[in-house]
Order: C-alpha cells, then sequence, then structure tokens
C-alpha cells in the first residue's frame, strides 16, 4: 500500500458526537422558542432534522405535517421567510446562553483525539452552529481538553449539510485530498450525508448520539434487551443513508479508521 494513500483527516461534528450528549441543547431550545409560538412539536419530530443548519432545521419543523398544521390553526396563514427569522433569531439568543453548559468534552473524546493525533491525523470540524454560538462552545471544549486543527461553521461557506461545502473547506484548510484520505464522523443522518456528497467516507456513532435520541440517565436506564433493539434501529437508519461504518462509542473509531486504511489497501491492489 502506498504510505499516503490513507485517511489523513478525520472531521468531527459537535453537539452529540465530540460535546452535548444526545445534543441536548439545540433540541431542548427548539422546543422552547417553538413552545413560546404556540407549537408544541414532540422530542422525535424536533430531533429529525439534526445536523442541518439551523434555520434550514426551522424550515423543516415548520413543513412537517404537526408543524405546518399548529401554525395554520395558531396563526391562520401559511408560515413564511420572516416567520423563519423570527423563530431563528429566538433561537440563536436562547441557544447561546445555554450552549456552554453544554459544551464539555463527552467521555472517551480527549483521549481519541489524542490517539488520532499520535497516529499522525488531522483533526477538523464541521457544525451547524452559526460563529457566534462557537465562540461560546471552544472555550468550555478546549478547558476540557478538545480542540479540533479546524472548525467550520455554515457562515464560512454560505451553506450547510447536506451540502459537502464545509467538509471541503476543512479539506483545503488541512491541505488534505483526495476526499477518499478523509472521514466524517457524526450523529445525524445529515451528517453522514455530508460525508457521502464530498465522497469521503462517513462514520456514525451511536451511543451518545442525537440519532439514538436517548439523555444519560435513559441510556443507564433502558434494560439492555431494549437497548440493543434501539442501537439496530439508529444503526439501520445510518446505512441507509450512506454510512461507510456504524460504531458503537468514539472509544471505537481508531480501529475503525484502521479498517478503512485496509479497505484504500485492498482498493489500491485491485487496480495494480
Amino acid at each position: 500500500m502506498d504510505a499516503k494513500n490513507k485517511i489523513e483527516l478525520v472531521v468531527f461534528d459537535w453537539a452529540g458526537t465530540t460535546v452535548d450528549y444526545g445534543s441536548s441543547a439545540p433540541s431542548e431550545v427548539f422546543g422552547r422558542v417553538f413552545s413560546a409560538a404556540g407549537l408544541h412539536l414532540t422530542k422525535e419530530e424536533i430531533n429529525r432534522p439534526m445536523g442541518l443548519e439551523k434555520k434550514a432545521h426551522i424550515r423543516e419543523l415548520l413543513s412537517c405535517e404537526s408543524g405546518s398544521s399548529q401554525w395554520q390553526k395558531q396563526y391562520g396563514r401559511s408560515w413564511n421567510e420572516e416567520d423563519v427569522e423570527t423563530l431563528y433569531q429566538n433561537f440563536e439568543t436562547t441557544l447561546h446562553e445555554v450552549v456552554a453548559e453544554r459544551s464539555e468534552p463527552m467521555e472517551g473524546v480527549v483521549e481519541t483525539v489524542d490517539a488520532l493525533r499520535s497516529a499522525g491525523l488531522k483533526i477538523g470540524s464541521t457544525t451547524g452552529y452559526n460563529d457566534w454560538m462557537m465562540e461560546q462552545v471552544l472555550p468550555r471544549a478546549a478547558a476540557g481538553g478538545y480542540s479540533p486543527d479546524c472548525v467550520v461553521t455554515p457562515d464560512a461557506t454560505g451553506v450547510g449539510r447536506p451540502s459537502p461545502f464545509m467538509l471541503f473547506e476543512c479539506m483545503r484548510r488541512m491541505n488534505v485530498y483526495p476526499p477518499c484520505h478523509v472521514v466524517k464522523v457524526g450523529d445525524t443522518v445529515v451528517d453522514m450525508y455530508e460525508g457521502k456528497n464530498a465522497g469521503a467516507f462517513s462514520i456514525g456513532i451511536l451511543t451518545g448520539s442525537n440519532l439514538l435520541g436517548l439523555s444519560p440517565e435513559e441510556y443507564t436506564a433502558m434494560p439492555a434487551e431494549e437497548l440493543a433493539k434501539r442501537k439496530q434501529e439508529t444503526r439501520e437508519r445510518y446505512l441507509a443513508a450512506g454510512a461507510d461504518l456504524v460504531i458503537d462509542s468514539i472509544r471505537d473509531l481508531p480501529a475503525a479508521i484502521e479498517k478503512l486504511n485496509r479497505r484504500l489497501a485492498c482498493a489500491e491492489e485491485e487496480t495494480l
């Protein structure tokens, strides 16, 4: 195998992947903001578009059957872009107040990132948060021992997931190409789409993920059989979104990357 034909860059998501177990901060704030507007959505409805840029997420919530019908009943008309902007401003202000409290690195993140760096990999990140929100997240994560080499928000590209452009910007800043030398790691369906749309590998994480949808307390209390069933359902959703691998926790990532390196080696041998 060519020494250079291997994974060089890992691009992590933030909430639900490296910080904020279960991506609880944005989920909680979306619930507050929509309730204040007279719309009461379920946790499942709120979480379904998670990972999108936040205005896109709001549009998805307003467009779902429940959101659309509740808005029509509450206001006697369809929602419009002015409504999206108002909800977004309320969301942004509220999230900015609480997000730092949820930005401690999740269990296993610091050790895993250290191991990846020791193996020579670069560490990038993309997020649905904007720059202003990340000003709250980055110092708290750094104080806990996690600082990626590169942070790209939708502000940098003008468009968020599932487009590949934030990931491409990480590649540009880190000077890593081709895309098959990059792995996107996340906890939502749109994280998987982001990676695949860029031509990179995508890996979904189960424990702590928004897609699994459990708080730490719910995870610990759930009977083993039910937890295994929930994880299998989540695994299938990742795979349906194009995930190349699904791992139980972030601690499994170094071994997963070695597996991808072996795939690259086999592909190289087939072309010889």
